[in-house]
């Protein structure tokens, strides 16, 4: 194989890569797994593919902290102004 054809197809390939690569990296980090916070909201993200549900704790700023089950995805908490923490306790629901 020539280089003038090889050439063309190893960059493309490259090319290609870094483009899915970076494509899928904003949607990664704008949901990540377990708890996180936006600017005004608090969030905790259920990564699974087993469709199973789980309990996590919810530690709250002003008030009694409480237990919750989540269903796989995005389970909105609260603001982000009241909602300090959560994370997974280690059960099913």
């Amino acid at each position: 194989m020539s280089v003038r054809r090889f050439l063309p197809t190893v960059l493309g390939a490259v090319a290609l890569i870094f483009g899915l690569s970076t494509a899928a990296a904003p949607s990664a980090a704008a949901d990540p797994c377990g708890f996180y916070k936006t600017g005004s909201d608090a969030f905790y993200n259920h990564c699974t593919s087993d469709g199973s549900r789980v309990v996590i704790k919810v530690k709250v700023a002003w008030g009694p902290d409480y237990e919750r089950c989540v269903t796989p995805g995005k389970t909105w908490l609260g603001s982000a102004g009241k909602i300090q923490g959560a994370h997974y306790v280690g059960r099913t629901c």
